[in-house]
């Protein structure tokens, strides 16, 4: 008596053994370098670009809309002047609350100078006070010296 194979496993056997032949026998196929400076890719690109922008413009526009976002902070701390002493050395003159202070800036090192017993005066407090957008359209106008 002979052991009987049954036909499904004969089948699959069959079908493994052609799947791995069709494997083997697969033509490989060289595809042609994509040219970076195609009408298509530049189009991406410039698409990529203005999408980025557009979306800092909208940050932008939320984070002026929402406000609360303050870098002078508060108006208790602010930089009254400054000046360069080297190409890495600054002298900034600061107003904390009513007091000035003299210090010195450098790359690893800010130290106080001078505690200013008396203030110094500000002459122009409007400008002073001013942002950067209006004291760029007082520029552009021709009023501001």
């Amino acid at each position: 008596m002979k052991p009987q194979i049954p036909q499904f496993l004969f089948v699959l056997l069959f079908y493994s053994v052609s799947s791995l032949a069709a494997e083997n026998t697969s033509v490989k196929t060289i595809k042609a370098p994509i040219d970076p400076l195609s009408g298509t890719n530049i189009f991406q690109m410039v698409a990529g670009l203005l999408l980025v922008l557009l979306l800092v413009m909208v940050i932008a526009w939320m984070v002026r809309r929402i406000g609360g976002v303050s870098l002078t902070g508060g108006g208790v701390l602010s930089v009254i002047g400054g000046m360069s002493m080297g190409a890495r050395e600054r002298i900034v003159l600061l107003q904390v609350g009513e007091e000035q202070l003299l210090i010195g800036v450098s790359p690893g090192r800010i130290q106080k100078l001078h505690v200013l017993d008396k203030p110094i005066e500000i002459k122009n407090k409007q400008t002073a006070n001013m942002n950067f957008a209006e004291k760029l359209t007082e520029a552009l106008k021709g009023k501001s010296k």
